[in-house]
């Protein structure tokens, strides 16, 4: 098929009295990013050219489409958006709960480019007429506060010069304020400026020398830091921690907000180098395949179509 006719093949589906699941595993989960945003492009009647220079989804269609199909419409409408509207909108959904999703925060500020996180934030600009660091000052009252904003608003150097001398002296900064009990190491200054401001190379440095100063990994020592966990798993092996949300989704008895995780790990790290790490990391760490856990737990075309895109990186 060719791809003219591909799209407009997904485009009747999207559109009909009911949904053409098949036909989203066989060609939509198989799509590359570039052929994702070719199909938005080509597509007005879905997606309208934002003044930021994005395509967003039309809040009718995605309404119209949540009649039609559950899960799987979820993880083929986050797939098929434009990733700094899919970014955006997770922001927004993780701030609007009772108890705000802090991972999500997390995550998504922690392991996206510097140039990616800056679209996310242009693209909230437009969907919600705040910025994101507004919406977290109004929303989150507790001391990770100040660093989840530090941590969004973040424009980190990306090129591959670390300063070894700096990054030991940055590690003792970390041994000094863990051994330290006296103050929240949340609320110290030192440690929200280095984990907001420094390139993930020179963090993965810290991470390093911590371990050979200590002999233990940084994110082991921080297990009484749930949030500071995250973020330092996130900027410096995010494998590990991604497997770890993963691994505990995956199972039968989890919430329906827990679920809600697999899907969108898998779909906004299907386009990323690490989705191969994940899915090494996962099978070391629990000792089966990703696919063989999602074929345990997944049904029907849901399974399906996350097991058609996590292939790709095979």
């Amino acid at each position: 098929m060719s791809e003219a006719n591909e799209f407009a093949a997904v485009t009747k589906a999207f559109s009909g009295l009911g949904v053409d699941e098949n036909l989203f595993i066989s060609s939509v989960a198989r799509w590359n990013r570039y052929q994702r945003e070719s199909y938005r492009v080509s597509n007005s009647a879905f997606f309208k050219e934002d003044e930021r220079q994005f395509q967003r989804w039309d809040d009718h269609h995605i309404l119209q489409l949540r009649q039609e199909f559950l899960r799987l419409k979820d993880a083929v409408v986050l797939y098929t958006m434009h990733p700094w509207e899919r970014d955006a909108r997770l922001f927004k959904e993780a701030l609007l709960l009772k108890i705000p999703q802090h991972d999500v925060l997390i995550e998504t500020a922690c392991t996206r480019s510097s140039g990616d996180l800056l679209g996310a934030r242009k693209a909230y600009h437009s969907l919600f007429e705040h910025s994101i660091e507004e919406d977290i000052a109004h929303h989150i009252k507790g001391q990770e506060r100040k660093l989840l904003v530090a941590l969004v608003s973040s424009y980190r150097y990306e090129g591959p010069k670390v300063n070894a001398d700096l990054a030991k002296s940055e590690a003792k900064v970390f041994v000094n304020a863990i051994r330290d009990k006296k103050k929240s190491l949340i609320e110290d200054e030192d440690i929200v400026r280095i984990l907001s401001i420094r390139s993930k190379l020179h963090l993965k440095a810290i991470y390093s020398h911590y371990k050979e100063i200590t002999g233990n990994f940084l994110d082991e020592d921080l297990n009484d830091d749930l949030i500071l966990k995250q973020v330092v798993q996130c900027l410096c092996v995010p494998q590990a921690y991604f497997s770890k949300i993963l691994i505990s989704s995956l199972r039968l008895d989890v919430e329906e907000s827990a679920k809600d995780s697999v899907t969108r790990v898998i779909v906004t790290r299907a386009d990323e180098d690490d989705m191969k790490l994940i899915k090494q990391e996962f099978q070391s760490k629990y000792g089966n395949t990703l696919a063989a856990k999602i074929q345990e737990v997944a049904n029907g075309s849901y399974r399906d179509f996350l097991l058609t895109i996590i292939a790709k990186s095979d």
